[in-house]
C-alpha cells in the first residue's frame, strides 16, 4: 500500500495592504509527498484561498494516483472536512485525516468526518506519524532554495520555480536513499 500526503505549508506571497498601493494576490505551494521515501511526487502552486488547498489536494490525487489503486492520504486537521472525505473515497482513497476536535462555543466537541474504521487500524498512526515530513520537504524549499519570499510575478511562473524546487529537493535526497539501500 502506498502512503501519500498531501499538505500546503508554504505561503509564497503576501495579501497585505500598505497605504496607497493595491493588494497583490497571495499563493500557496501545495506537494504530495509519498510516505516511504519521503519524496515530492506532485507539487502545484494555487491562489491563496479558503478552499484552495483541498480542491488542489483532489487535483493533485487525480494526476499522481493510477486508478483502481487503493492509496491512503495523510492530512492536517484542515482536511477534515465532510465533502473532502467524500470525494477521497470516491477516488479509492483512504483518508488518515487528523481529527479537529476542537470544541464548540458551547463547550461540544467537533463532529470529525473521518469514520471508526479508519482511525482503528495501526496504519492510521503510521500515517500520522509520517505526514509530519511534509514540513522537511517546505522547510528546505524556503530556506535552501530560496523561495521563502518569492519575487516573480504570476503564479504561472511562481509554479514553475516551486516544481524546480521540488525536484532539486528530490535530487537532494536520492544520494542518502540509494546509500541507505546498498
Amino acid at each position: 500500500m502506498r502512503h501519500t500526503k498531501a499538505r500546503p505549508t508554504l505561503r509564497l506571497g503576501c495579501t497585505r495592504k500598505a497605504t496607497g498601493s493595491r493588494p497583490s494576490s497571495a499563493t500557496w505551494g501545495h506537494a504530495l509527498m509519498e510516505n516511504h521515501h519521503g519524496l515530492a511526487v506532485g507539487g502545484i502552486v494555487s491562489r491563496a484561498t479558503g478552499t484552495a488547498e483541498r480542491a488542489t489536494a483532489l487535483a493533485l490525487i487525480d494526476s499522481c494516483h493510477r486508478k483502481g489503486r487503493r492509496i491512503t492520504l495523510g492530512a492536517d486537521k484542515a482536511y477534515d472536512v465532510a465533502q473532502f472525505v467524500h470525494d477521497l473515497r470516491e477516488r479509492s482513497v483512504t483518508p488518515h485525516i487528523a481529527i479537529d476536535g476542537h470544541l464548540s462555543k458551547t463547550g461540544t466537541p467537533r463532529k470529525t468526518a473521518v469514520d471508526a474504521r479508519t482511525i482503528r487500524h495501526t496504519g492510521y498512526e503510521v500515517s500520522q506519524r509520517c505526514r509530519k515530513r511534509i514540513d522537511e520537504v517546505f522547510g528546505w524549499i524556503k530556506s535552501s532554495a530560496g523561495l521563502a519570499r518569492v519575487k516573480l510575478r504570476g503564479r504561472e511562473r511562481v509554479d514553475s520555480v516551486f516544481t524546480v524546487a521540488l525536484a532539486a529537493y528530490n535530487l537532494m535526497r536520492l544520494p542518502k536513499l540509494l546509500a541507505v539501500q546498498l
